[in-house]
């Protein structure tokens, strides 16, 4: 009985066989199958092209000194690299898009929700590329953060940041990534655009008493002398706006108002500059003025907040004579 049972079990070579046919039998029906084929062609081809666009880019920019004309090589190579990887997907893929589709169709309502930050992003791209809405290189305000756009990607928008801690527009070396959807949720501020030039203002405090016609006339010529280099430039620019524009015809030369106060005259000065020269023209501005003021000789000066401390009268307390002590108190026990 048990040597017919021995001869009856299988040896442990079969068995062996027998599993491991059991494990790369689905394997290879995996492998073998036309979409998982079809995958792995479509992977190769996009990283071969991949390598080849990252090789040119690599290769070509190193000769190309302009930095705005090496920025859009390189965009232009990294598009034509989406391009040529889409369709050398679809042709792979020609003969399953109809399995594709059928798929894609069951699962696009799940995708689309959990995608759809990322849908918007690159709508916001598509809306960016053809909206005229910034291009590299221009200074922005978007979702709350002022910068200068350094990249634009197919979902987010690269700035270096300028502000926050450092004032006026200087850069204080952080980089942030905000997404493109924002240009459908936010206002996009422009300090470049169609008109790379800002009005800016500043104020200047001047004492009474002195020549306030003087204090005009120096305070235009100093304007013209500073910041006079930027009217032309910002004239030609204007004159583009209002025949694009249904705008108003506005004033670029250097112009003053005036306003009394308790305290002072107060002058505004208003100027146009370049919008990545604010601080720079500022200063110059304020150096200039303070130089003519002292040498007007007292004519004209500077105003300041001024607190006198009036001096209190003197109390005079007549001295009074010290109280007599009080008298003991009366005891029974004393005479």
């Amino acid at each position: 009985m048990l040597l017919a049972q021995t001869l009856s079990t299988p040896p442990v070579d079969q068995i062996t066989d027998e599993l491991t046919k059991e494990v790369i039998r689905p394997i290879d029906q995996l492998l073998n199958h036309p979409l998982v084929v079809q995958a792995i062609e479509v992977s190769l081809g996009i990283l071969i092209i991949s390598l080849v666009i990252r090789f040119v880019s690599t290769s070509v920019s190193r000769y190309i000194h302009d930095g705005e004309t090496r920025y859009r090589f390189r965009k232009t190579l990294s598009l034509l690299g989406y391009g040529f990887s889409l369709l050398y997907a679809i042709s792979v893929l020609s003969n399953s898009l109809g399995q594709l589709t059928v798929i894609l169709g069951a699962t696009g309502a799940g995708i689309a929700f959990a995608l759809q930050e990322v849908i918007a992003s690159f709508a916001g791209w598509i809306a960016l590329s053809f909206g005229q809405f910034y291009r590299p290189g221009d200074r922005v305000q978007l979702g709350g953060i002022v910068g200068d756009v350094i990249d634009i990607s197919i979902l987010r928008t690269t700035l270096m940041e300028c502000g926050d801690w450092v004032k006026a527009d200087l850069y204080n070396g952080r980089i942030v990534r905000v997404a493109n959807s924002y240009v459908f949720k936010e206002p996009v501020y422009n300090y470049s655009g169609d008109f790379p030039f800002l009005w800016d203002e500043i104020k200047i405090p001047v004492a009474y008493g002195g020549d306030h016609h003087l204090a005009r006339q120096i305070l235009l010529a100093v304007a013209q002398e500073v910041a006079g280099k930027y009217i032309a430039g910002a004239e030609g620019k204007w004159k583009e706006m209002v025949h694009k524009y249904r705008i108003e015809d506005a004033q670029i030369e250097p112009m003053t108002t005036l306003v009394t106060t308790d305290n002072w005259i107060e002058f505004t000065l208003r100027y146009v500059v370049d919008f990545k020269l604010r601080r720079r023209t500022k200063d110059q501005l304020f150096t200039r003025i303070l130089d003519e003021f002292t040498q007007t000789e007292g004519k004209v000066r500077f105003a300041s907040a001024t607190f006198h401390l009036v001096e209190a009268p003197t109390l005079k307390v007549a001295l009074q004579p010290p109280l007599a002590e009080p008298a003991a108190p009366y005891s029974a026990d004393k005479p």
